[in-house]
């Protein structure tokens, strides 16, 4: 009798597991627990204040054209760690700036000169350094020159270029994302600037059109939006140059008979003449 007793529950549970509906029964169990969790999870999202709202306005950091949008108002910095210790070791040239800075924005090699067209910038005790993006943006080419050494370029947001050559070890590849202050490499050494020792050649590109990047250190991105370019400087300055001499011609003494000696040149078309009165603008008093 007891074995019998014992032989029954196990006979009950071999009948259930034989019936048909058994395992869809489970099967339709678990699903609806599952589907229980799910719709539980979904609730407590949609009770968070603001949750799907931020999700919807929130910046796409995987949207190519999200850094144009990020921080148009970002500072532009001066590609190293510490500024304190960096020095200018070569000047952009200006044209507009008088000589003896046009001077410092010349670069001798070969035995010629060639103007800098941007910023040299070395340490204080001729150390290598860390090289840093100046501005939040896409670095678009990584090249090796035979001249400047490795080049790293990045682009920006507002049609603005950075270009940092002369790296000596290049920690990025085109394509990556960096933000403002992410290591681009070490200075380096190159042959066109060897002068210069360990240093970054930094230039600064708008539209296209270099400018001079000490201008614009420590100014916010939207100020590149007046620059001036290289082809606009020129004319500026040869017309600078224009107004000096004519005001220098407006300046010139008059005669005894209170006429301009530039009237009295209109009477004789010779100019050696006319060179010899400049020259000499007391020519006409002794007369």
């Amino acid at each position: 009798m007891r074995e019998e007793k014992r032989k029954t529950p196990k006979n009950k549970w071999s009948q259930m597991f034989r019936k048909k509906w058994f395992f869809p029964a489970v099967y339709l169990t678990v699903a609806a627990l599952l589907l229980t969790v799910v719709v539980w999870y979904q609730n407590i999202d949609n009770q968070l204040p603001g949750a799907k709202e931020d999700q919807q306005n929130g910046p796409n950091l995987h949207d190519e054209d999200a850094q144009s949008v990020l921080d148009p108002q970002e500072v532009i910095r001066m590609p190293v760690a510490d500024e304190a210790q960096a020095e200018i070791v070569t000047k952009f040239f200006d044209y507009n700036a008088d000589k003896k800075t046009q001077e410092s924005g010349l670069i001798l090699y070969n035995k010629h000169y060639y103007q800098s067209t941007g910023v040299g910038i070395g340490s204080a005790d001729g150390e290598s350094f860390e090289v840093l993006a100046a501005l939040s943006g896409t670095v678009s080419e990584v090249k090796e020159d035979p001249l400047l050494g490795n080049v790293v370029i990045l682009s920006h947001a507002n049609e603005v270029e950075t270009y940092y050559a002369s790296i000596g070890e290049v920690a990025v590849k085109a394509g990556d994302q960096l933000k403002q202050g992410d290591k681009i490499g070490t200075a380096g050494k190159n042959r066109f600037l060897k002068d210069n020792g360990n240093h970054v050649h930094f230039e600064l590109k708008k539209d296209g059109k270099r400018v001079n990047p000490e201008t614009y250190f420590n100014q916010p991105l939207a100020k590149l939006d007046t620059v001036v370019s290289e082809e606009e400087q020129k004319p500026a300055a040869a017309q600078d140059a224009k107004k000096q001499d004519a005001k220098e011609g407006e300046d010139a003494p008059a005669d005894e008979d209170g006429k301009d000696d530039s009237k009295d040149d209109n009477k004789d078309d010779n100019k050696e003449d006319q060179e010899k009165e400049e020259a000499d603008p007391g020519q006409n008093e002794k007369k």
